[in-house]
């Protein structure tokens, strides 16, 4: 089966199917226009796409893909070493760009240096040839990782991988081509492009993208179906008037970070529709999501999709009960994870198991009744003090249900009495002290848990999807 289903026809009037940033495409004139791009790329061994949230970037995108040629979304906002980092390591012989973007330059410059040449994009141009379509195994994607640790790497995602997780998406959250499909994201991650554009393909769904995830654009954009991470839930719940305007949608849906509760609940209160969450990685795609017609519970990720398995394992590789209380590493199976890493056999030794499941690196608890909570990264998100295995996640949403408390973050600085200290970065919103957080911490949770140190801080440092960069505030707190 063809991998972007409704491009076949067979999904109603198209006229507008896909509005990016103001400019209207149908699927027909998109088709037209990423055939020419496919006629430019075929037998390339990869077609890196300057990422912007662009028609251009979308045309690209289904032209690679038509063609059977590996995409490497590239991110517009990367530095100059990691751009020529991707360019090299993916094996891209072309960079896809719009025409006449000024801030295209120092990318182009980029693949210049690592011989990579320039294809502007012109969603202008048609092409009428015909394209068989590739094995499901074949390589759809080879999409890089932050890096926490050294260069980012090349996760290579098979189509029928991005087609098994979209069909069991839109069966959790009864997608179909009667909705629109709205949302802000970036277009180089999964949450924005595979979820954000090619479900809307796959599905037939209309597809709205706002350009930037303002409220105002969200109000606007009158959907039934609105994709978001916690920075734009965030924003909107401070709106209340952009927020009433989502009362009409069907779904919201919230991932790439964990949602706070009191966005949960205001979202709740002002739209009356609680929102989906949902957990995934680069590597695996999307594997874990509360249901359209199921609980919706604050914190909570919900249950594995369908034919996604999950289990929890502790430090010395035994099972960890499913009790909703003991934390352990994730670990995933399933028809939705990522070949490899592109010429990394080491980083794909660490990260399998001898018998065939995929290391999140993320800690979680699974409760009886198999919904999962996501503690945060083992690396920085499970902090071990004085003995004890504390998940920073817990201590986040107890200091975020303080009132004079917007946001926080903790880590685990080193510590030379107990290991490791927990540390708070809060974002203040009203008048309070550290001692009386800690105080707050301790009241609703084992006191070992409390914050050993609270800096209060006007912002916490975030990636493109709104993801705390903890490994930064780990640096600064050693430096207190």
């Amino acid at each position: 089966m063809a991998l972007l289903t409704a491009l076949q026809g067979g999904f109603g009037d198209s006229s507008d199917a896909l509005r990016i940033d103001g400019r209207a495409l149908s699927r027909e004139d998109l088709l037209g226009a990423a055939t020419a791009v496919a006629d430019r790329v075929a037998g390339a061994p990869a077609l890196a796409v300057l990422a912007r949230p662009s028609v251009e970037t979308v045309t690209a995108v289904v032209g690679g893909l038509l063609a059977g040629v590996p995409v490497v979304p590239l991110p517009p906002d990367s530095g100059p070493k990691e751009r020529e980092h991707i360019l090299r390591d993916s094996g891209a012989a072309l960079l896809a760009h719009a025409i006449g973007d000024s801030a295209v330059g120092d990318s182009v410059a980029a693949a210049a240096v690592s011989g990579v040449e320039a294809l502007p994009v012109d969603p202008a141009q048609r092409s009428a040839t015909t394209y068989a379509e590739s094995a499901g195994d074949a390589t759809g994607f080879v999409l890089y990782t932050s890096g926490t640790t050294g260069a980012p790497k090349g996760a290579v995602i098979r189509r029928e991988a991005v087609a098994a997780d979209l069909d069991a998406l839109a069966a959790a959250w009864r997608w179909t081509a009667e909705d629109t499909l709205v949302h802000g994201l970036p277009l180089f991650h999964v949450h924005g492009l595979l979820l954000g554009v090619l479900g809307a393909l796959r599905t037939g769904s209309r597809l709205v993208h706002t350009g930037r995830p303002t409220p105002a654009g969200y109000a606007a954009a009158g959907g039934s179906l609105y994709f978001g991470v916690p920075t734009v839930w965030s924003r909107l719940a401070a709106d209340p008037e952009a927020a009433s305007a989502l009362a009409g949608a069907r779904l919201l849906v919230s991932g790439s970070a964990p949602l706070p509760v009191p966005v949960f609940e205001k979202l709740a209160e002002l739209t009356g529709h609680a929102p989906i969450e949902r957990y995934g990685m680069t590597e695996s795609l999307i594997t874990v999501s509360t249901r359209a017609d199921g609980e919706r519970r604050p914190g909570s990720v919900g249950l594995p999709l369908d034919g996604v398995r999950t289990r929890l394992v502790g430090e010395d590789g035994a099972p960890v009960p499913s009790d909703g209380e003991t934390v352990g590493e994730l670990q995933v199976a399933g028809p939705t994870l990522f070949s490899g890493y592109l010429n990394r056999p080491d980083a794909d030794a660490e990260a399998w198991t001898a018998d065939g499941w995929f290391r999140t690196g993320d800690v979680a608890v699974i409760g009886a009744d198999g919904f999962h909570r996501i503690v945060g990264r083992a690396s920085v998100d499970l902090i071990k003090s004085g003995g004890y295995r504390i998940g920073a996640g817990e201590v986040e949403a107890a200091l975020r249900d303080h009132p004079a408390v917007a946001d926080a973050a903790v880590v685990g600085a080193p510590d030379e009495d107990l290991g490791q200290a927990v540390v708070a970065y809060v974002i203040p919103d009203g008048p309070v002290t550290g001692d009386q957080l800690t105080a707050f911490v301790a009241e609703r949770l084992s006191v070992h848990k409390r914050p050993r140190r609270v800096v209060l801080v006007p912002e916490l440092p975030r990636n493109a999807m709104g993801k705390v960069l903890k490994k930064q505030l780990l640096a600064e707190s050693g430096e207190r």
